[in-house]
């Protein structure tokens, strides 16, 4: 049985893995401006984002079973989520520059807030309970 930390986490990376795929779908050109190759190469997209499906899998193991390494792995990388407001900040201010389109930009300082609020509640979770404690 899953606790609502772990549950959160999941369900984040349900979503994340949607996106991914949608953003694929409907705008590849954002996987090659990432991967610094030509529009249209669908065979190295589509292993990129094998790739990544493998690993975020390998992260839900983790959290289904409650591995101690991968909930500090998550909690440190879900904190360094709010790296990337300021960063779409200056993006869409022109400060810093991309090629990915604006919403693209919104999106991803969106997810940073996301991930804040996530890593906040393993946090707090945490102090009650321990590792992978429900907040």
């Amino acid at each position: 049985m899953i606790n609502r930390s772990q549950g959160l986490v999941i369900g984040f990376f349900v979503a994340a893995l949607i996106s991914l795929g949608a953003i694929l779908a409907f705008e590849p050109a954002i996987y090659a401006n990432v991967l610094k190759v030509p529009s249209g190469s669908n065979a190295l997209e589509a292993a990129f984002l094998s790739a990544l499906t493998a690993f975020i899998a390998f992260l839900s193991i983790g959290v289904y079973r409650r591995w101690r390494w991968t909930f500090w792995l998550i909690v440190i990388a879900f904190l360094a989520g709010i790296l990337r407001v300021p960063a779409s900040i200056l993006e869409l201010t022109g400060t810093l520059p991309t090629r990915d389109p604006g919403w693209y930009v919104v999106f991803q300082g969106v997810i940073g807030v996301i991930q804040l609020a996530i890593g906040l509640a393993l946090l707090r979770g945490f102090r009650r309970a321990g590792v992978w404690g429900s907040f």
